[in-house]
């Protein structure tokens, strides 16, 4: 008897960035929260595994999506495509606009560090104001995603935890998004 070899979620993690909007319609989206401040709009996703970060600012609408599953998604607008394992860092700007910062972090983790990672991260999401998505395997393993913002007077700063018991993974982004700052403005302001 032979059996298929499992693919772990960590292998299948990818991190996309767009330059323009993705339709909701592409992912089962448990909660969100939108931001308008200044000259920017910011909304967050969550979904079972993954979260999309949508950024817009002046015109230009910036997108990350992490996500377990590349099946389905649009490629139109889609600037760059990154597996998340192990750990990667990426910039970008759109013209003098927006600047997208981004870090990913993987770790695997024992099943008795995976619990103690996962209770942990529970009592942060229920304590703090974040968007927070549980759920259990088909054998009955406890996963979370969780996604955490900080708004700033030009920029958001985004965290997004995704824990996997299939593998013990613990998946982790800090993402900056950074609307363009006015020289001009700032100039007058001295």
């Amino acid at each position: 008897m032979s059996f298929a070899p499992r693919t772990s979620s960590l292998q299948t993690y990818h991190m996309l960035l767009y330059r323009n909007g993705v339709h909701p319609e592409f992912f089962d989206i448990e909660n969100r929260r939108r931001i308008e401040h200044g000259g920017y709009e910011f909304e967050a996703w969550q979904f079972h595994g993954g979260h999309v970060c949508l950024f817009e600012h002046e015109g230009i609408c910036l997108v990350e999506v992490v996500t377990p599953s590349l099946t389905g998604l649009p490629e139109r607008g889609l600037v760059t495509t990154m597996p998340c394992a192990g750990e990667k860092d990426h910039e970008a700007t759109f013209g003098d606009r927006i600047t997208f910062m981004t870090s990913i972090q993987t770790e695997t983790l024992s099943d008795h560090l995976y619990l103690g990672t996962y209770n942990e991260m529970l009592k942060h999401g229920e304590e703090s104001d974040c968007l927070l998505g549980l759920w259990k395997d088909e054998t009955g393993q406890p996963n979370l995603s969780l996604v955490e913002m900080q708004r700033y007077t030009d920029e958001v700063h985004v965290q997004g935890y995704h824990l996997r018991s299939d593998c013990g993974l613990v998946l982790r982004t800090q993402s900056i998004f950074q609307a363009g700052v006015d020289e001009d403005a700032e100039s007058s302001e001295d």
